[in-house]
């Protein structure tokens, strides 16, 4: 057994998400979006550290890091858990980040996410992004995705990820998992190579530079449903995001081509509940409609809250409708609640008009 593993499973028995080592830091764990050192643990010297980083990490990935300075893969705690691994070097020394990926596949229902996304599973080609900050739960909803199309629809899979993530066995669908480093170069040439590689989906695991965005919406113009992601924290700002990625001259292009294929956009954020015993997700929803093509055409992206809030019965929603929602609810209190609301002004006053009727 790993030095680690101890901490590992202090991870999971604590309900934590993610283990932070840090050279002349104690050890911490991330409960509910809070971190928190553990008490009876050691300050983390050079040497303890790397044992710890050295022992888990193949002669491969520990090359890389020693010729980089950072890394990224997935450690598995033999069947109980597998880990996202991140190590990095820093002003004072080394350091590592391990993010729990929950062993089991949890659902669309089981997410608290509308069903509404399920009807993903339905499209026959064209872009879905799933986005948000860092450690809002995009992967999670994404394998929740993967996992219905798997359940009830006969596929060729692709994902593309750095590291790979969640492990979906095959059911109706057949999946195949490439790992950036490991089994594809790039994440562009492991896109090149699903696009011929007759897939009906492809996931990829991170859209960050315009090469990975301009394959992406070529495979979906060309007849695949792409699925995607980024770290971006509304509609508006993700069509903003892919198109300004692009110089001027191809702008007009990217527009047209996103316009003909975007299905959807997913913005997501975790709030912790009032108990601090879980957290619940705060979702955006962005559904393809003709207007939304012109929208996108003509850079418009302004008028994206409006139409989501004309097409709530398709299914769409406003990210402060969401919060509000979940303060009716009792899930979320007000005060988290406004620190992610964009029109605060706007939810105030609705948060006064509750209020007062109760």
């Amino acid at each position: 057994m790993a030095k680690l593993d101890t901490l590992f499973k202090m991870l999971i028995k604590e309900n934590g998400s993610d283990l932070h080592l840090e050279q002349g830091q104690k050890p911490r764990l991330r409960r509910h979006g809070e971190l928190k050192a553990i008490e009876n643990e050691d300050i983390l010297s050079q040497e303890r550290i790397l044992d710890y980083m050295r022992e888990i990490a193949e002669d491969r990935n520990w090359n890389h890091f020693e010729q980089k300075g950072d890394l990224d893969f997935a450690y598995a705690l033999g069947e109980d858990a597998r880990f996202r691994a991140n190590y990095f070097r820093h002003y004072h020394g080394y350091g590592a980040i391990f993010r729990l990926i929950p062993s089991k596949i949890l659902t669309v229902e089981e997410l608290d996410l509308p069903d509404i996304i399920k009807d993903f599973a339905h499209y026959r080609s064209g872009l879905v992004l799933i986005t948000g900050p860092t450690g809002s739960g995009k992967s999670t909803t994404l394998a929740a995705v993967i996992d219905h199309i798997n359940d009830i629809k006969y596929k060729k899979i692709i994902t593309i990820e750095e590291p790979v993530e969640f492990i979906h066995n095959n059911k109706s669908s057949i999946i195949s998992h490439r790992e950036v480093g490991a089994d594809t170069q790039s994440f562009t040439s492991g896109l090149r190579g699903a696009i011929k590689s007759d897939a009906n989906i492809i996931l990829v695991g991170e859209m960050r530079d315009q090469e990975t965005i301009a394959l992406a919406l070529k495979a979906a113009e060309m007849g695949i449903l792409v699925f995607g992601t980024l770290h971006t924290n509304s509609a508006a700002k993700t069509i903003d995001r892919i198109i300004d990625v692009f110089p001027a001259n191809q702008k007009n292009q990217i527009r047209t081509v996103l316009a003909n294929t975007l299905k959807g956009v997913v913005s997501q954020t975790l709030l912790k509940s009032p108990d601090g015993n879980r957290r619940w997700v705060a979702y955006e929803i962005l559904l393809w409609t003709q207007a939304l093509g012109a929208i996108i055409n003509t850079g418009e992206t302004n008028k994206l809250t409006s139409e989501i809030q004309m097409n709530g019965p398709l299914g769409m929603i406003l990210l402060d409708d969401c919060l509000l929602q979940l303060v009716r609810d009792g899930k979320v209190d007000k005060e988290q609640a406004f620190m992610k609301a964009f029109d605060k002004d706007n939810f105030i006053k609705h948060i006064q008009e509750m209020e007062s009727q109760q």
